[in-house]
């Protein structure tokens, strides 16, 4: 894995570090984020719509994402859709 880092939740103290990087072989973005609570998890779980089946699959994560990082995962975005 070729990971590019773009950058951290501007407001990160010690231990805590939301971050943005995008894996250039795979294309893909690659979010660290604070795990979400069982009450989060289980509305995500209990969400459907057309192409999405209720629950969480296994390979699958949620994770919450600072608003504040919204720039950094635009550029991410950015970065990892050039050629």
């Amino acid at each position: 894995m070729s990971l590019q880092f773009i950058g951290i939740d501007p407001n990160t103290g010690d231990g805590e570090s939301p971050t943005a990087w995008i894996d250039q072989e795979k294309r893909e973005l690659v979010i660290q984020g604070w795990k979400p609570s069982p009450e989060l998890t289980a509305e995500c779980a209990a969400f459907e719509v057309p192409g999405h089946a209720q629950g969480v699959p296994e390979h699958e994560a949620v994770v919450r994402v600072p608003a504040r990082m919204a720039a950094l995962i635009r550029e991410a975005c950015d970065a990892v859709e050039r050629p």
